[in-house]
């Protein structure tokens, strides 16, 4: 009885600090979006020709005598004019368009959390791109919860759709929800040792409920509908929930080997999808990507070529929003294995 005692208040703490924890983060987050503004968000665009030439100027001036600097100078002079020119009849309708390059960041965590951003700059992009430019994506993603992924993948599935050239560049790993955003792309660049595949799904949730009976402690699940529950962490786990569940995760993984399939039709999917991974040089061997370079190189070589510019979605958060998303983050995390995600296969 005195375990019990003990237990019982124990358990009634927690449940009054999170139901603390998630008022108070509720109550930041209604407070910030009441008093959010619209001029709380900007479009930032940077020209990348214009760092690597200052890069470049930098190293030239300490290397270089001035009869050197001179000519390079009134070199990349005349190549500026006519390329002013060549955009200029482009404009006029007297050769085909000059395409420009347009660089969009996704840095995923278990949430996608960048969604919101990555999909405002998105909307902000496909109201001005044409099919003669190009966007390209640098993305790292281990992967993460289905649905998140999938809205993420759904963003760069409009950029698709909208017919404008899409490359995604990878420098260290799209792996399961990371290459479901990937493979969507007319093109996919890895580093040499980027980490590519993991075409599977994963779902992990602890269950306490041996440890609860061994005290005497019973916990009821009650549910309308016969598969309204099939795994719980307190509850009894029955082999016919085990088997829902197992379903639901092969059918989530049937419509993950289809989303690749349809947009990678060259690939081997059973072969693939079996939640192993590949370093870049051997994903390129099995068709998961098309050629090996690092984002640095392909995007210095297309300065040489295009105007390239690095497009960022910024939002203002105010401190109050920040704290409330924060905690809120936090009481999220705590139940996030309850998700079916998808994730490296090892």
């Amino acid at each position: 009885m005195e375990f019990l005692s003990e237990y019982g208040l124990f358990l009634a703490k927690t449940i009054t600090f999170m139901v603390a924890v998630l008022f108070v983060a509720g109550s930041l987050a209604s407070l910030a979006q009441r008093h959010k503004k619209s001029g709380d968000w900007q479009l930032e665009v940077t020209k990348l020709n214009e760092r690597f030439k200052h890069y470049r100027d930098e190293i030239e001036h300490h290397l270089l005598d001035r009869a050197e600097l001179k000519r390079r100078y009134k070199a990349e002079k005349k190549a500026l004019k006519e390329r002013q020119k060549t955009a200029k009849n482009a404009a006029s309708g007297a050769e085909n368009p000059v395409g420009r390059v347009f660089v969009l960041d996704f840095h995923g965590d278990i949430r996608a959390s960048e969604v919101s951003s990555f999909r405002e700059a998105v909307t902000a992009l496909l109201g001005f791109v044409t099919s003669a430019d190009e966007i390209v994506v640098r993305l790292e993603s281990p992967g993460g919860m289905v649905h998140s992924y999938g809205l993420a993948a759904s963003q760069m599935a409009r950029l698709r759709s909208a017919g404008i050239p899409l490359t995604v560049c990878v420098d260290k790993v799209a792996a399961s929800g990371g290459y479901l955003m990937a493979c969507i792309a007319n093109r996919i660049i890895a580093a040499p040792f980027a980490v590519i595949g993991s075409i599977g799904v994963v779902a992990q949730i602890p269950n306490v409920n041996r440890l609860l009976k061994r005290h005497d402690i019973d916990v009821e699940v009650l549910t309308a509908g016969e598969y309204k529950r099939t795994l719980t962490i307190l509850g009894e786990n029955t082999p016919k929930g085990r088997e829902k569940f197992q379903q639901d995760l092969e059918e989530t993984h049937e419509l993950f080997k289809q989303w690749v399939a349809d947009y990678r039709p060259h690939l081997n999917i059973e072969d693939v999808a079996k939640g192993e991974v590949w370093y870049g040089s051997r994903a390129l061997q099995r068709g998961l990507i098309d050629a090996v370079q690092t984002s640095d190189d392909y995007l210095l070589g297309r300065t040489a070529e295009v105007d390239v510019f690095h497009v960022r979605y910024l939002e203002r958060k105010k401190l109050a929003e920040k704290l409330g998303l924060a905690m809120a983050s936090a009481v999220e995390s705590a139940g996030l294995r309850l998700h079916r995600w998808l994730g490296p296969g090892n």
